[in-house]
């Protein structure tokens, strides 16, 4: 029997994609590959998987594991819900900034060469830039800075997503709201200068000082984009959750795969977002797809000032206390499931099996169903 899981990407995946190439055949690294194996084995037979039983109406059914990969279009759903969860309870009552810093394309063959250097500069360049135009105001800031390596098309295009809460902390560890709070945050002219002028300082401190590169990099504007408040902290936490655990594509916009080819919808920016379609063969779309597997153990959303780790165990909760936030508790999401056919009861685990499938005894009384 079908599992829902194929129903709901009928027109395709990135699994799919996978699945009809030879990854031992291609000039991938050893992670990507691992990674790309570990996607096209996500909610199969390969990974194995569980026998769950409702505890109210007995019916029984067969679950695949995922492969909780990062990188995988299936498997950050819940991991994003977490996420943005535990970030409520760190809002503050001001306006908040979004914020997107960028690479110019030179820089992208430096960022397939060493991926970890570039991103890793990419973040520190950010928050130098933020915290240089906070120290002007007499203000602590603090950034959220979520890292997006992709175009529509799935062409490399690092960014960086920031979120800036409108107000610091001064040098007399007072709350000090930004005056400007119903306009941008800072110039962004000013900004791009500042940004780009520390991400080459940082690239020759790192010794790589190629004269042609710095003059190319040194003779076009960096783009530091602003966009105007939001309307207040739901605004903010509705447009994180678009953000945090985004991949390089999701597979409702793949429109079909073939023998030899992939259709994908995207929107082109340079032609006011127009909605468009492109065709690729399978190895360049997985070619594609691979340039935007971040190195293994690198850290894509990071948080810096008043809203870093080190703010939050103590310094933060002081903070909303004399701001007068209720702070909301973070209450983990349980681990019931519930049933999916009289909806009353939850499933309990009852068996686990291997790659080998499930136990022949349950073939004739359980229907396939896509993992949680």
């Amino acid at each position: 029997m079908e599992s829902r899981s194929k129903a709901k990407h009928q027109n395709g995946s990135v699994a799919d994609v996978l699945r009809k190439i030879n990854l031992s055949a291609r000039n991938f690294t050893v992670h990507q590959e691992k990674t790309l194996r570990a996607l096209s084995y996500c909610r199969t037979s390969a990974l194995g998987g569980h026998i769950d039983a409702c505890d109210e109406c007995g019916n029984m059914s067969i679950s695949y594991n995922s492969c909780r990969n990062r990188h995988c279009p299936q498997c950050q759903g819940h991991k994003k819900e977490e996420w943005i969860r535990k970030r409520e309870a760190d809002l503050l009552p001001c306006s908040y900034y979004h914020l997107v810093f960028t690479l110019p394309e030179e820089l992208n063959g430096l960022a397939i060469a060493n991926p970890t250097l570039i991103y890793k500069t990419l973040f520190e360049a950010a928050w130098a830039t933020l915290n240089q135009f906070g120290n002007t105001e007499g203000i602590q800031l603090g950034m959220i800075a979520i890292l997006h390596t992709w175009g529509q098309n799935l062409s490399l295009h690092p960014h960086l997503h920031c979120i800036v809460p409108g107000g610091g902390i001064d040098h007399h560890g007072k709350w000090k709201k930004k005056v400007r709070t119903d306009k941008y945050l800072f110039s962004v002219k000013a900004m791009s200068k500042v940004f780009r002028a520390k991400f080459v300082a940082s690239l020759r401190t790192c010794g790589i000082t190629d004269r042609d590169l710095m003059d190319k990099l040194f003779s076009k504007n960096w783009v530091v984009y602003a966009k105007r408040p939001f309307g207040g902290p739901k605004q903010v936490i509705e447009y994180l959750g678009r953000y945090t655990h985004k991949i390089a594509i999701s597979n409702h916009r793949i429109k079909e795969v073939t023998d030899k080819e992939v259709r994908f919808a995207y929107r082109d920016y340079r032609k006011g977002s127009e909605k468009k379609e492109m065709t690729l063969s399978h190895v360049e779309f997985i070619r594609r797809f691979s340039l935007h597997i971040l190195p293994r153990r690198f850290v894509r959303i990071r948080h810096y000032g008043i809203l870093s780790s080190s703010w939050k165990r103590g310094k933060l909760q002081n903070l909303q206390a004399e701001l007068k936030v209720e702070r909301r508790a973070f209450v983990p999401k349980t681990l019931f499931r519930k049933c999916r056919c009289c909806k009353e009861g939850n499933l309990v685990t009852i068996a686990i099996f291997g790659q080998r499938g499930p136990p022949q005894d349950f073939l004739f009384v359980t229907q396939p169903l896509s993992a949680k």
